[in-house]
């Protein structure tokens, strides 16, 4: 296996480029050396408190090396002191390089004359290949004859980007096989696995729901007399909701750090004229062409941070503007479809369509459905107004009666353990506007408490259609109203359901307890 050492310090521009995370720095580079079958043999990284460009021999730092194997640091010292340990180390790497245990170099913003001068001289005589950011430190590096295969400034660069140019120019060298693992350290994910084999739609509409909610916010503060100022600010976040439709998915599918969410905001502004549907589009284009353009021009040792602008600024561009010219009217039309074919049925009847979505929200929540399609509709239909029909039934269909089934059971439970477990189900129904999920323990164990909750979420929808009832779940169930177009027959579609669910548990718990 190949050995490589790693030398530098927290630098200047670096420092504020992941320089002063040193784990995560030092991390990513283990992860994608690993992944080239290359073992790291030995550290020398001065981390400062500040940036090397403000830094005087007084300025507190650490020292990291490597011993038996891990990774560790020294206590924290003034600057003159770690370079004084530093040195006795740089001896060590230098000898280490002359005995050939050490096979190639890292060095981020080095100190060829101070600190790193034996190691330098050493890799020169022995002429390993050696990779590197930094312009000063780089260029005196090549100048002492030193063989340097790939150099970088840091402008643009992120731990990932750096780490995987490292790696890449190192395993061409020792004719290695090298796939950049473009995962998080916790959840690594190797390219190999294929950019849309990451896409999960639920998870992008999951993360964007905060963009949505603070629309509906907006909105409803633009009602109160004196504020109608901020309808300009709401239909500015309307714009902006493809956006961070964009950046998720384009982040998600590539996770290439900031050189992701770059792609994703260009690309995003393109399609804001194809809607959430549209952002989504653009953002899982400039997802899939990130990487593409990365590990293409990483292989032809193109600087890390002209990677870095062409990886963002290409991927972004080419996916915005085939989503601006050609995929953004289809994905209007679509989104459009969808809300159309949502009034349409409540026009027809509003009771009925209320009445049904109630009734079927249950088991789609049960079976998985409910994130992947009833969710994105809801969007869909907040993105027009702000507020939804779906998710007025999503708030009184599921939360008040997720809520009415745990007061049940704190009031009058079938044992007095079930109180215990309904508690914190009923703050978090009410506080929050979420964690339905808490009812499950007593629907599934009671068929009647499971057809209370079908008939109580259908009642809660058919009043949701008589009101015409737009809103959102997601929320604090006392400020849910006041986010909705009708927030006294909102108020009546929440209350109504949460009392009849609350009634039907109550009866099947005194039910079961005298059967038993």
């Amino acid at each position: 296996m190949k050995k490589i050492a790693i030398i530098g310090s927290s630098g200047g521009n670096l420092f504020n480029l992941g320089g002063k995370n040193p784990q995560a720095l030092l991390g990513e580079i283990d992860k994608q050396a690993e992944s080239a079958s290359i073992e790291i043999g030995a550290i020398q990284f001065i981390a400062a408190e500040t940036s090397m460009d403000q830094a005087k021999d007084s300025t507190k730092a650490a020292l990291w090396f490597l011993q038996n194997g891990e990774v560790v640091h020294s206590s924290s010292k003034t600057l003159e002191k770690v370079n004084g340990e530093a040195i006795e180390h740089d001896q060590k790497i230098a000898t280490l390089i002359k005995q050939g245990e050490i096979d190639g170099l890292i060095v981020m913003s080095g100190d060829p004359t101070g600190a790193n001068t034996q190691t330098i001289l050493a890799s020169k005589e022995k002429q390993i290949p050696i990779v590197g950011t930094g312009g000063t430190s780089m260029a005196s590096i090549q100048s002492i004859g030193a063989n340097v295969i790939a150099t970088s400034g840091t402008t643009g660069t992120t731990n990932k980007t750096r780490a995987v140019s490292f790696i890449t120019s190192l395993s061409k060298v020792f004719n290695l096989a090298y796939r950049p693992v473009l995962g998080s350290v916790n959840n690594q994910v190797s390219n190999d696995s294929g950019g849309l084999k990451k896409l999960n739609i639920r998870g992008i509409m999951m993360s964007a729901l905060p963009g949505f909610i603070a629309m509906a916010i907006i909105l409803a503060l633009s009602k109160i007399p004196g504020l109608g100022i901020l309808s300009d600010v709401f239909d500015i976040l309307i714009g902006a909701l493809p956006v961070i439709i964009a950046v998720i998915a384009a982040k998600q599918i590539s996770e290439l750090d900031e050189v992701s969410i770059v792609a994703g905001v260009i690309a995003g502004v393109l399609s804001v004229d194809g809607g959430i549907i549209g952002g989504m589009i653009g953002g899982i284009l400039a997802g899939l062409l990130v990487p593409l353009f990365f590990r293409k021009l990483v292989e032809w040792r193109v600087p890390m941070t002209t990677v870095n602008i062409v990886a963002g600024g290409f991927s972004g561009l080419i996916a915005g503007l085939l989503v601006f010219y050609f995929i953004a009217p289809i994905a209007l039309f679509l989104g459009d479809g969808v809300k159309d074919l949502i009034e349409a049925a409540v026009a027809f009847n509003p009771i009925l369509a209320g009445a049904v979505a109630g009734l079927l929200i249950w088991p789609a929540i049960i079976g998985g459905v409910y994130h992947a399609a009833i969710l994105p509709i809801v969007l869909l239909e907040m993105e027009r107004t702000g507020n939804s029909f779906l998710g007025a039934v999503d708030m009184v269909g599921l939360v008040m009666v997720a809520a009415g089934i745990n007061l049940a059971n704190i009031i009058r439970p079938r044992d007095k353990g079930e109180a215990a477990v309904a508690a914190p189900g009923f703050v978090i129904n009410l506080s929050f506007g979420t964690f339905v999920e808490s009812a499950y323990p007593f629907m599934f164990s009671s068929k009647w408490v499971f057809a209370g909750a079908l008939i109580s979420g259908g009642i809660g929808g058919a009043l949701v259609g008589l009101f015409d009832v737009r809103g959102t779940a997601y929320v604090p169930t006392f400020t849910a109203p006041f986010l909705a177009n009708n927030s006294v027959g909102f108020i009546i579609a929440m209350v109504v359901p949460c009392l009849v669910a609350f009634t039907i548990t109550i009866l099947a718990n005194q039910f079961s307890k005298k059967k038993a």
